[in-house]
């Protein structure tokens, strides 16, 4: 995979931090070969504006705190709360409002591409479903 196992690792400090504002879905894409701008981008969803700029919030403090500094080198769209846009670089991230997704079509950019495990854990989730199972039996 192109994409640099350092950015891999700062993009799974991103995709954690997304999780902990409960983005509702996220997802990391080997764009690479594709695209020919960046080597990841990763998708995280929100269900409101203000989770939408929670999230992106949240995802700069951990890269800067977690990955060395780490800063993105542009921002778009904190203002309207719609979407938000951060470039890395060697990574994007885009979070966005999940009733705006018709409008901003990514899609087309990475429906393609091969994603990337984040490897995300929810130790609470798993134990609720195994309780559930429990009782279930």
């Amino acid at each position: 995979m192109p994409a640099l196992q350092d950015s891999i690792n700062a993009v799974r400090v991103a995709a954690a931090a997304a999780d902990r504002i409960k983005a509702t879905d996220i997802v990391a894409f080997d764009v690479a070969d594709l695209l020919g701008i960046t080597d990841i981008m990763m998708i995280a969803g929100a269900s409101n504006e203000r989770q939408v700029l929670a999230v992106a919030e949240e995802i700069e403090k951990d890269l800067y705190f977690k990955c060395d500094g780490r800063q993105a080198r542009s921002r778009e769209g904190l203002t309207e709360g719609q979407w938000v846009l951060l470039d890395y670089g060697d990574f994007v991230i885009h979070v966005m409002h999940d009733e705006a997704r018709e409008f901003y079509g990514l899609e087309r950019l990475w429906k393609d591409c091969e994603s990337i495990d984040l490897q995300l854990e929810h130790p609470e989730t798993a134990a609720h479903d195994d309780a559930a199972d429990d009782l279930a039996e």
